[in-house]
């Protein structure tokens, strides 16, 4: 695959673009596995799919869209869905986790619409759901790489913030920290991330590469920084492999990701438990 990467620039987009998303969404993903609001990504994927398909619909409809990334609607509608959820979380006070089915069913019902608007599943749309290395192009690259840099930017000034409200919210609102500020920024970041995901992982299975990576990091790490790094080597680790096999085994590099994630928090399981059970063994001796 090395000799091919260097010859056509359509798998040097893929695998950067992979590389970054391998960084930036277990980044994001082991605040939101903290503050438990793990089913964000997948209602924001969901809001994600209805802006994709709004877009491929007026392009269908309206010549001036013809030209139009689907990537700019998706991220538009990720941005709003995550502000909706904010507002829901501060309307229902004692039962936030509301907002997130509220908005994961409006974005299905909503991408559901446009989608038989369309005449149903084209390809486009397929790649969007299930990733394609192929559909990555240069703009791609740079809108992602433009994302990847704000995110990080955006963690390494607000980390003592974004830390203290995710494991002791009122603390931090006692403290002085703009919370609703925060959480604000934080709400865009994971919705840029999200829409930024898809051409490489797809819309369904985004939600993955936030969570599973943080999944297998939390057993075998000691503190949140150390989850953090698991986090970040075990998303690249997912996304170098799954895209290696995608490319030879010719599938969608959504699923071969995810199932690397997937093999890779099973070994962290049995290895946590092989260590509990010799650990055991050597005390009873």
């Amino acid at each position: 695959m090395l000799e091919a990467i260097f010859q056509y620039e359509f798998l040097q987009n893929a695998f950067l673009t992979g590389l970054l998303i391998g960084l930036i969404a277990p980044l994001l993903g082991a605040f939101i596995v903290v503050r438990r609001l793990s089913l964000i990504a997948d209602a924001l994927s969901h809001v994600t799919l209805s802006g994709i398909a709004a877009s491929l619909y007026l392009s269908k409809i309206v010549p001036a869209f013809s030209g139009l990334n689907p990537l700019y609607f998706g991220m538009a509608f990720s941005v709003m869905g995550s502000l909706f959820i904010e507002r829901l979380r501060m309307v229902y006070k004692h039962y936030q986790e509301l907002a997130i089915p509220i908005i994961l069913s409006g974005g299905i019902g909503i991408g559901v619409i446009f989608i038989s608007l369309a005449d149903g599943f084209n390809t486009d749309l397929f790649s969007y759901l299930f990733g394609s290395v192929s559909a990555v192009s240069r703009g791609d690259l740079y809108l992602i790489g433009a994302i990847s840099v704000l995110v990080l930017s955006m963690i390494l000034l607000l980390y003592k913030e974004l830390f203290l409200l995710s494991f002791d919210e009122d603390h931090a609102k006692a403290s002085g920290i703009p919370a609703r500020a925060i959480h604000f920024i934080f709400m865009v970041m994971v919705a840029l991330v999200i829409a930024a995901s898809m051409r490489i992982v797809g819309i369904l299975l985004v939600s993955s590469l936030m969570t599973l990576p943080v999944a297998a990091s939390i057993r075998i790490a000691n503190g949140f920084k150390q989850t953090i790094i698991f986090s970040l080597i075990f998303g690249e680790i997912s996304v170098i492999v799954g895209l290696i096999s995608a490319f030879y085994l010719d599938l969608a590099p959504g699923g071969t990701i995810v199932l690397t994630a997937i093999m890779i928090l099973l070994m962290t399981i049995i290895g946590k438990k092989l260590r509990t059970m010799k650990s055991t063994a050597k005390g009873e001796v």
